[in-house]
């Protein structure tokens, strides 16, 4: 899909597509990470919201093991817009980890490890009470969602998203699908569900966009930290700001024991694993399945694949055999019924042992890299009673 102009600048199409949501969306709310790209996004609105004097709300989902400078520039922006309905959530949500086998999920702000926080609750984080369908913890993509549904009290509600299509494939695909509901054919709107819809008005944006507004308009506070991931050498494409445990983000651990060293302390007693994300996360090979991995002498993709789920924590070892066990029935139904290859094309079309492995060394909790999405929480025990069965009956793993 090529890209067409719009006959101007992608500041004016942004101002056009927020002012457009405010017309038509009597609810709306800014989805708020302390990020470059969300704190534009923030700034936009209020900008809008001021000139209308509409009220809007703010949601920032505090993950606790975050720089301290991001919670510096969280304040001021909230200092800032005041006017704004906050919600500073700082509840126990579960996290993906991906530098653990030990732990694979991690609970931020878990009550049980009040000691071991890596800082103490902000004063400003919202009562849990304010939450209804909160009633303890929950996955945080499952948080989002029920949160707009909440906020929009079932009126029209929009959230602003600041995401931009050239920052990755998937993020272009949230634009671009066109298997999406949108409202009113704006491809930069997508429907949640319900009465949520999410906007995303600075998608065309480039990097270059994003610090071209934060140079032209220094009277609005932007993320220092920025500044010190310059300074550690990176170039701004490279700058990223979000849960650092994650599969795709732990590559970036390594910058926290330079930036801020007593956070890093904090953060490692915290988090199982993170001291080996910082050390082996860019590197290639089979500790954290980057890149080209090796199966070891003697062993096929299979042997090694059943090796690895052997070493694992009992509880993990059979997350990971009902995942294979799956995936192992949906191929046999479709042309693999003696079984799948154990070496292919690396590709989401054709099943092998050796994907299977490379999930496996990556930590890949919830096998994406199979094609599989996230359980919710909710119903995971169940899935679990379920899967056991349907082994059985299979006779799989």
């Amino acid at each position: 899909m090529s890209k067409r102009g719009l006959g101007i600048d992608v500041l004016r199409a942004a101002q056009d597509r927020i002012a457009w949501t405010f017309d038509n969306f009597p609810r709306i709310y800014v989805s708020f990470s302390g990020g470059k790209d969300s704190t534009v996004m923030l700034h936009l609105v209020a900008e809008e919201a001021a000139r209308r004097m509409r009220p809007f709300g703010v949601l920032f989902v505090d993950l606790e093991g975050q720089y301290k400078l991001t919670m510096e520039h969280i304040e001021e922006c909230k200092a800032l817009y005041d006017s704004a309905e906050w919600h500073w959530v700082a509840l126990p949500l579960h996290l993906r980890n991906a530098v653990s086998q030990f732990e694979p999920r991690w609970l931020c702000w878990d009550p049980d490890r009040k000691t071991d926080w890596v800082r103490p609750k902000p004063k400003d984080a919202s009562d849990p009470d304010r939450y209804p369908f909160y009633d303890g913890p929950m996955e945080f993509e499952e948080f989002v969602p029920e949160f707009g549904h909440w906020f929009g009290d079932d009126k029209l509600t929009a959230c602003f998203v600041g995401i931009r299509s050239d920052e990755s494939l998937n993020r272009y695909r949230t634009i671009a699908s066109r298997k999406k509901q949108c409202m009113d054919g704006n491809r930069w709107t997508t429907w949640c569900g319900r009465s949520l819809w999410n906007a995303y008005p600075i998608y065309d944006w480039r990097t270059e966009d994003i610090w071209t507004y934060h140079a032209r308009n220094p009277d609005k506070p932007y993320n220092h930290l920025y500044d010190r991931m310059h300074q550690a050498g990176l170039t701004i494409h490279q700058m990223r700001i979000c849960q650092p445990y994650g599969d795709d983000q732990r590559k970036g651990l390594w910058l926290f024991q330079i930036i801020e060293p007593k956070t890093w302390a904090r953060i490692v007693a915290r988090v199982s694993g993170a001291n080996q994300g910082a050390t082996y996360a860019k590197e290639s090979g089979n500790v954290l399945g980057n890149l080209k991995i090796t199966k070891p002498d003697g062993h096929s993709w299979e042997s090694f694949s059943l090796l690895i789920v052997e070493s694992m924590p009992p509880a993990l070892a059979e997350h990971y055999r009902n995942k294979i066990a799956v995936f192992i029935k949906w191929y046999a139904e479709r042309g693999y019924p003696r079984g799948i290859p154990d070496e292919g094309p690396m590709d989401n079309k054709h099943p092998s042992w050796k994907r299977i492995c490379k999930a496996l060394l990556r930590n890949d909790y919830w096998c994406k890299g199979l094609s599989f999405t996230q359980t919710k929480s909710a119903a995971y025990d169940n899935y679990l009673r379920v899967m056991k069965k349907r082994r059985s009956e299979w006779g799989l793993i």
